[in-house]
């Protein structure tokens, strides 16, 4: 790594978090704390990483009515936003409803789905330690022909490349194979149980972990209250114990992990200790409503 800034690309969401107070009630009222705020897993893990210190590019699309309130909140963050600014297209916008460990999200992807691959300039390339690919903009937005694109001129500019999945849901309507066939060639890959499963077809943490550990030198698989595992260079995994915190929301714990390993990874390349500072950000997050920092 030669660069000295961490470039994000990926997804910018407008959320409105609803955490349930009692079992949903259908055709009547359900209390909850709701709360709006903005989001997107590439959003979030940009924010908590400069939060955690780093140099951070980010770059997303965004519909023109909130084009500046986002570019002006990034920025307080510590962020330097390179937006999209789509006229025709809304900003994109979830509904996350959660109930206990449980989320159910409504989503409008907008102006998200309008996002290029080319956003990312040969010039942030050229200053970058690391490019993390949100996979929210693989399936719905570069496609497999714009993420090859990108990776390849990531590798052509030395630049080692990270990956978060995103949704199962995207992914299953995508197709595994064109989507391991976009993201081949990425150095880390962070994702969780249910990601992991859907990419490998196995069962059980270590078995997923070790199979995609084949074909990435650093894989993450987290697993919420228990943790992190661990592989790299095909090595043996390696267990790293979720922190014990009172969590009230789970919304953005994998993206804030993210964060608080690159922020460690790109300083110095020890993988256990990115994870382990990775793991004491998720606890961070999990203990406010929303994906990003609390104020």
């Amino acid at each position: 790594m030669t660069g000295s800034r961490i470039v994000i690309v990926g997804d910018l969401i407008n959320d409105i978090v609803a955490v349930t107070r009692e079992p949903l009630r259908p055709d009547t009222d359900t209390t909850a704390t709701i709360r709006p705020s903005s989001g997107g897993s590439a959003a979030n893990t940009a924010v908590w990483l400069a939060r955690a210190g780093a140099a951070v590019d980010f770059v997303a699309a965004v519909g023109a009515h909130d084009a500046h309130l986002h570019e002006e909140e990034l920025a307080e963050a510590g962020v330097t936003p390179h937006l999209q600014v789509e006229v025709a297209a809304p900003t994109g916008t979830i509904i996350i409803i959660v109930q206990g460990s449980e989320r159910t999200m409504l989503t409008e992807r907008g102006a998200n789905s309008l996002l290029t691959s080319a956003a990312v300039t040969d010039a942030l390339l050229a200053d970058a330690a690391l490019l993390h690919v949100s996979g929210y903009s693989i399936v719905d937005g570069f496609r497999v022909a714009g993420t090859r694109a990108l990776l390849d001129r990531a590798a052509a500019a030395g630049v080692p490349v990270s990956v978060n999945p995103g949704s199962i849901g995207f992914i299953a309507d995508f197709g595994v194979e064109a989507f391991l066939e976009a993201i081949a060639g990425a150095s880390l890959l962070f994702l969780s149980g249910d990601e992991a499963r859907l990419l490998t077809g196995l069962d059980g943490a270590e078995r997923q972990a070790r199979a995609l550990a084949r074909d990435f030198p650093i894989v993450a698989l987290t697993r919420g209250a228990e943790g992190v595992l661990l592989v790299v260079d095909g090595g043996e995994p390696v267990a790293i114990p979720a922190r014990s915190v009172r969590a009230i929301d789970p919304t953005g714990a994998g993206d804030a992990f993210i964060g608080g390993f690159l922020a460690s990874w790109t300083q110095a390349p020890d993988a256990v200790a990115a994870a382990e500072a990775g793991v004491f950000t998720a606890a961070r997050a999990v203990m406010a409503i929303g994906g990003r920092p609390p104020i």
